[in-house]
Formats: structure tokens, C-alpha cells, sequence
């Protein structure tokens, strides 16, 4: 048995600390997310902040790549093409009178002596064989020479010939821009001013993601907050619940008293399961936009039943307060930076425009190399060639275009202007209309406490009476519904005073 009890006695304590160990590992898993926390995972997971991130990169190398045109530009060239036919200088009657050179020459001279020799016999000047004999000599005289007077001809033929079929090319070109009517410059401020637009986007999503987070954030706290507020409801109806039916069964109430109280405990668990559903799915919101896994039960930092603290915003609840604050939103506001930028891209785009309409001095320079070349006469290698020059491009008559095309530009940036300065008067209201939110808000937390002593007070007085006999079921759960009414206000305006805050935040470009 003492063996026993000592075996038993282990396994109780070895439970223990497996107990232990699994609770204490379960508290450090899940980690309690403050509103800055939370802040940080929806800036570091959001993907649209991501892809304004990377669209910033390519801004980057796009202003760089502008840089570049002040630059000259060095291309290299190759080549080859084939021919069906190749190019000839000389015509198909001239190659045949070349290639019989000697046959139109020495032998039409051999041709009239042999008939001036055949007059001389008619005449009998010369016998026959004389002339044929002189014949003979004649003929071993002509014919070496019609033979080299055709071969000088077809030699040339041959240089006369281009070999053109197969051509072969190649060449280093260099190209310096002088001026370009500005439009270098033009095109370099646009990408600068690109730039600024990336980066004045992502501050525009920074901040709406930031307003999001904290809309979803004190909208999880405030129904966590109710949520304790109507468990305690729901016990202070049940503990009213347990006394009436024991004034029931002591014969002091009446069985409609206990099914009012009744009603009232299941309208608390209803409302309970409502409050529960409804924060799962506002800690599901917010978890998808921290970029973490869909978990209705993580932790938050302000689920306690502490009063909210206000945020250090709460000096913008008068005008004289927003006044120098509202003097520097212009700059803070990335909307009305975004709106400048488009003004200026649109006056550096009238220069573009305009550029192209006046005159374009370029530098060009290169090297070349060429089979076959004309260099010397027509030579089957490769020859070398450099150049250099001045190129002027100076347009002459385009019919207006170059006016209408600056106009439009021009039209296009008053335009801008005149939706910079709707859109200061909007955020002029949206500044005041958010101080005007939140100097009420802070009165309606000011009026909610006010309430709460007093239903306090009430819930108080009336348990009391209950208890002596002098108030009913009814007194005291319409006190206990004041009362629940009263700390719902609180929630509900402690809330509303940090989502003022952070509206007016937003309103000052100070989110």
C-alpha cells in the first residue's frame, strides 16, 4: 500500500507539471497584439504597400535611364545579305563587244586584207600561190592577235564587275545629342517627378492602411468591451434570477416576477452569443489586414475592463488648435501632393511638347566596313571608312499642330490646378468636420460618465429597496438596464473619441 500511495503520488506530480508546461507553453504562443503592433504587421504584410514599394525600384531606374539620353549613343552594326543578281556597270552589248575585242578589231582588218590579196589575184598582180602563201602568213599573224585582243577584253569585263551577290557589312555609329529643343530636360524633370508620385502614393496607402488597421482595431475592442459589459449584465440578471425564485418558493413573490427575470436572462445570453460572433469576425477583419492567419481569438492589448486612454491628438479638439496644424497639412496630405505632382508633370509634358517642334542639332560620327568596296574599284575585302558630321532637323510646316498640341497641354495643367484647389477646400471641411466629431465626442464621454454614477447610484438604491421590500422585480431591472445602457455609452464614447482622434489624424496628414 505505501509502495502504491508513492507510485500514485509521483504520476500526480509528474501530471502537474506536464500541466504546467502546456499552459505555460499555450500563454507564450499567443501573443497579445497591441494597436501599434498591429500597425506594424499591416505596413510590413500589406501587398499593394509591397507592389507601391517595388513600383518605386522601377521609378528609380527610370530616372536614371533619363539621365542617360545627355549621353552620346555608341551602336554597332552587322550584316549580310544575299542577291539574286549583283549590280552591273556594264550593259549586256558592251560585255559582248569587250569579250570580242580582238575578233572586232584584228580580225576585220585580216578579213579586207584577205580580200584586197583575192583583188590582187583577179587582177593578176599576184599568182595564186603567192597569195596563198601571204595568205598563210597573214593568218599565223591575225589569229594571236584576235586571241589576246579578246582576252584583254574579257579582263575587262571582269573588272568592271561588281561581285555584288553577297554582300558583308558592319559599322560603330555614334550619335551626340546638342539640342534637343529641351526635351531631355523635360523628360529627366518628368522622371524626377515620377519619383515624388511613387513616393507620395505609398504615404497615401500608408496612412489608409493605418486608418484601416485602427477602424478595425477599436472596433474589436469595442465589442470585446460589450462583451464583458453583457456577461456582467447577464450575472447581475441571473443573481436577481436565483433571489426571486427564492422569494418564490418563500411565498414573498409571484411566479410573473420570476418569468420576467426569466425573459431578461435569456435576452442576455442572445445578446452575448450576438457580441461573440460579432467580435470573431472583427478579429478576422483585422487579421487579414495585419496579414495574419483568419483567427478570431488572438489577444488584444485594450481588451481589459480599463478605461481607453486618449490619444495624444486630443489637444486638436479646438479651432485655435488645428489652426497651425491645419497650416502645415497641405504638405502633409499626400493627395494634394499627388495633385501637385500631376501640375508639374503637366507644365515639364507643354515642354516636351513644344520641344518637338524646334530645331534637333545631333553629332554623328562612325566607323564602317564594307565587302566588296568601291574604294578601289571593285575589291572582294573588307575596307575601313570612318565619318563624322552635323545633323540639323528643323521642322518647316506641320499645318498648327505644334499650337493645338500646346494649348491641350496648357488646358490640361489649369485643369490640375483647379482640382488642387477643390481639393484643399474639401480637406479644409474634412479638417473641420472631424474637430467638430471629436470636441462632441469628448463631450458625449464626459455626459456617459456623468450617467454612470448616477445609474450606478440607481442600481444600488434599488437593490437595496429590493431587499427591504420596497421596490419591485420591475424597478430593479429597469435599474439594471439603465445601468447597462449607462456603460454601453462609455464604451461606445470612449471609442468614438480614439476613431475621432484618428480621423483628424488623417484629416492633418499626421496619421
Amino acid at each position: 500500500m505505501q509502495e502504491n500511495f508513492i507510485v500514485i503520488q509521483a504520476m500526480n506530480k509528474l501530471f502537474n507539471i506536464l500541466m504546467l508546461f502546456c499552459l505555460s507553453q499555450g500563454v507564450q504562443a499567443q501573443e497579445v497584439y497591441s494597436l501599434q503592433r498591429c500597425r506594424e504587421l499591416a505596413l510590413q504584410n500589406n501587398r499593394q504597400l509591397k507592389v507601391s514599394r517595388m513600383s518605386a525600384d522601377v521609378a528609380e531606374n527610370t530616372r536614371k535611364a533619363a539621365k542617360t539620353k545627355y549621353l552620346p549613343r555608341v551602336d554597332a552594326l552587322a550584316g549580310y545579305q544575299h542577291f539574286s543578281r549583283e549590280i552591273s556597270l556594264l550593259s549586256d552589248k558592251q560585255k559582248r563587244a569587250f569579250g570580242h575585242l580582238g575578233t572586232n578589231t584584228v580580225g576585220q582588218t585580216g578579213s579586207q586584207m584577205e580580200q584586197n590579196l583575192a583583188s590582187l589575184v583577179q587582177q593578176g598582180i599576184l599568182s595564186p600561190q603567192t597569195a596563198q602563201q601571204l595568205g598563210q602568213v597573214l593568218g599565223n599573224i591575225t589569229t594571236p592577235l584576235i586571241q589576246a585582243g579578246n582576252n584583254i577584253g574579257q579582263r575587262i569585263n571582269d573588272a568592271f564587275r561588281s561581285n555584288t551577290k553577297n554582300v558583308y557589312g558592319g559599322a560603330i555609329v555614334v550619335n551626340q545629342p546638342i539640342y534637343m529643343g529641351g526635351a531631355i530636360k523635360a523628360a529627366n524633370d518628368m522622371a524626377a517627378i515620377g519619383e515624388q508620385v511613387v513616393q507620395n502614393n505609398i504615404e497615401l496607402k500608408r496612412q489608409l492602411i493605418l486608418y484601416g488597421v485602427d477602424n478595425a482595431y477599436w472596433l474589436a475592442i469595442s465589442l470585446k468591451k460589450k462583451e464583458a459589459l453583457a456577461i456582467r449584465y447577464h450575472d447581475l440578471a441571473q443573481k436577481l434570477d436565483d433571489d426571486v425564485k427564492k422569494m418564490i418558493r418563500a411565498g414573498v413573490a409571484t411566479r410573473a416576477d420570476g418569468l420576467k427575470v426569466d425573459v431578461a436572462v435569456n435576452t442576455a445570453d442572445l445578446q452575448i452569443a450576438r457580441i461573440q460572433s460579432g467580435v470573431s469576425l472583427a478579429k478576422m477583419a483585422l487579421c487579414e489586414l495585419c496579414g495574419l492567419e483568419l483567427d478570431g481569438n488572438i489577444r488584444l492589448s485594450d481588451e481589459g475592463d480599463a478605461d481607453i486612454p486618449p490619444a495624444p491628438s486630443a489637444q486638436y479638439d479646438s479651432r485655435e488648435s488645428t489652426a497651425s496644424a491645419h497650416a502645415d497639412s497641405i504638405e502633409s496630405r499626400p493627395e494634394l501632393r499627388l495633385l501637385q505632382n500631376a501640375i508639374d508633370l503637366s507644365r515639364q509634358n507643354t515642354k516636351l511638347v513644344r520641344s518637338l517642334y524646334l530645331p534637333h542639332i545631333l553629332l554623328t560620327g562612325g566607323y564602317s566596313l564594307s565587302n566588296p568596296n568601291l574604294f578601289n574599284g571593285f575589291q572582294k575585302r573588307f575596307t575601313d571608312l570612318w565619318n563624322i558630321g552635323v545633323t540639323v532637323q528643323v521642322p518647316i510646316w506641320t499645318w498648327g499642330e505644334n499650337r493645338y498640341k500646346v494649348r491641350a497641354s496648357r488646358t490640361t495643367t489649369s485643369i490640375a490646378r483647379l482640382e488642387l484647389e477643390d481639393a484643399r477646400k474639401k480637406i479644409d471641411l474634412e479638417i473641420e468636420q472631424n474637430r467638430l466629431r471629436l470636441k462632441d465626442t469628448n463631450k458625449q464621454l464626459a455626459t456617459a460618465h456623468k450617467n454612470m454614477e448616477a445609474a450606478e447610484e440607481n442600481l444600488r438604491c434599488a437593490n437595496i429597496g429590493f431587499k427591504e421590500g420596497v421596490m419591485t422585480v420591475t424597478d430593479v431591472m429597469t435599474a439594471q438596464t439603465a445601468w447597462h445602457t449607462a456603460k454601453t455609452a462609455i464604451i461606445d464614447a470612449e471609442i468614438n473619441v480614439r476613431l475621432a482622434q484618428t480621423g483628424l489624424q488623417k484629416a492633418l496628414g499626421n496619421l
